[in-house]
């Protein structure tokens, strides 16, 4: 579909009440005088449906609808918000953020370029697959997991899914639309063994239809995924504590490079010098052979996005260049206050919440080495498959990472599985520790989920095996 199909669907949804000719209007005199702005459109439908115990725990179907009005001057943004579509919100919001001039007058920034491209498919995928189905498919999933084996006590999973359509208009008349599906499927393991019990997970999505993940076998092998970590788990042993080798496997591992480093390399945060980043440019930041790129370009990926919610195109951000720092991701206002580029990463959670510099897809590109020859080198380390949950600090680049699937290797040979495993570091700090960089770059199964400021957004994050030096292991061994 193009964009200019986008618009005309948008228009239906958005412009029954409210009239766009007096919509631009409000937004042209909340804007007078300010370097930047917009007026954001939203319509969302979403619905998530879990199952625990062999039971429907939930069953939801939401929809919202509204607008974000902006004004920026200088470094000050002013804000208002409504799930009403009407001329007299819109106009009590464009007094609200008009008063962010204070005085000032400034020259209305050149607005973002045009795109044709669509990464993705326009349908809605909540009317892909009808909604009793998507409830007897998770109970025939619990039945499936039970009968795989004896040792499974309780199975978990949940179908979530969500159709936004956004229009986006600028001070200077330019219109931008978007339509993007997202869906998700998660499932959960539990296994008992002699009184013994653990956990395996597995999850995938991206913005596509449910097909893509529940048709040919896909929610089944989802199971089998689950109930092999979980068996795994079983015979896991106490993890060893101290610094040592770690190799990350590729995928979704890259959640390390996302949390500690990628969070450092966003706009906001080194304009304000709040980053361990901040004024290393130029510099050397990482080992040789490290590239780190955020690509929000890549077809139907969890974090990719035709356009941002600024109406900036998504692009592909060098970041990092052969351990050297070459620059960071921005939204319109960073980019205006650094003297740089917008790179297509101006983000938000809903008409709600503020647009800020975000990531979309963050990867470590590929290296030289065979990930066997990776494990091979290790004489005492661990090599760490998944990831769970974990803390990162933006202004030190100190984390804290738990691992859900971990291994010790000894003299080159993958020996027990790990548990209570966590990695401690820093992030920056980490990426001058890499020694050796694999050449099975792979992205994770579409699952991430971002975090800042209160705000939660789709992600990717991806990277090849990676072994590194020195790193402190928290086990319970």
């Amino acid at each position: 579909m193009p964009l200019d199909t986008a618009l005309s669907v948008t228009d239906r949804l958005f412009f029954a009440e409210l009239d766009r000719d007096a919509a631009s209007r409000r937004l042209r005199d909340a804007t007078a005088g300010c370097e930047d702005g917009e007026l954001f459109l939203e319509y969302r439908e979403s619905e998530a449906i879990s199952l625990e115990d062999g039971r429907i725990r939930n069953a939801a179907y939401d929809t919202s609808r509204g607008f974000g009005l902006r004004a920026i001057s200088g470094e000050a943004a002013g804000y208002a918000h409504s799930g009403e579509l009407t001329d007299a919100a819109l106009a009590r919001a464009a007094a609200t953020v008009a008063a962010v001039r204070q005085g000032r007058s400034g020259t209305l920034d050149v607005g973002p370029r045009r795109t044709n491209e669509r990464l993705y498919e326009a349908a809605n995928p909540l009317q892909a697959m009808d909604f009793a189905a998507k409830t007897e498919l998770l109970l025939e999933l619990d039945a499936y997991a039970r009968g795989l084996d004896p040792r499974v006590v309780q199975v978990m999973a949940s179908i979530t899914g969500e159709w936004q359509a956004v229009q986006i208009l600028r001070p200077d008349g330019e219109r931008v639309a978007d339509l993007r599906p997202l869906v998700r499927f998660n499932v959960s393991v539990v296994v008992e063994e002699n009184g013994r019990r653990e956990t395996g997970s597995f999850g995938t999505g991206g913005r596509f239809a449910y097909g893509r993940v529940l048709d040919n076998g896909g929610w089944q092998a989802g199971a089998r995924e689950a109930l092999r970590q979980a068996v795994v788990n079983l015979s896991a042993v106490p993890a060893p504590a101290g610094e040592m080798e770690v190799v990350l496997g590729p995928g979704w591992p890259g959640i390390l490079l996302h949390e500690a480093i990628g969070h450092g390399l966003e706009g906001d945060f080194n304009r304000k010098k709040t980053s361990a980043f901040a004024g290393l440019v130029g510099q050397r930041v990482a080992a040789p052979g490290v590239t780190v790129v955020d690509d929000g370009t890549i077809p139907d990926r969890r974090g990719s996005l035709t356009v941002d919610d600024e109406g900036t195109p998504s692009g592909r951000t060098v970041m990092i260049e052969d351990g050297i720092l070459r620059g960071f991701i921005q939204d319109r206002q960073n980019a205006r206050l650094m003297g740089v580029a917008p790179t297509g990463n101006g983000r938000r959670q809903s008409f709600a919440h503020i647009p800020m510099p975000r990531m979309t897809n963050t990867i470590m590109l590929n290296g030289a080495h065979d990930p066997a020859e990776i494990l091979s080198s290790v004489k005492r380390g661990v090599y760490a498959v998944n990831f769970g949950g974990g803390q990162v600090d933006i202004t030190s680049g100190k984390f804290v990472f738990s691992m859900s699937e971990a291994y010790l290797v000894e003299d080159g040979k993958i020996g027990p599985a790990l548990k209570g495993a966590t990695l401690i570091g820093n992030g920056p700090d980490s990426l001058t520790k890499v020694e050796m960089i694999g050449n099975d770059s792979g992205m994770d199964p579409g699952i991430g989920t971002c975090g800042k400021n209160g705000q939660g957004v789709p992600v990717g994050v991806g990277q090849p095996t990676l072994k590194m030096r020195g790193l402190t292991i928290g086990g319970t061994g």
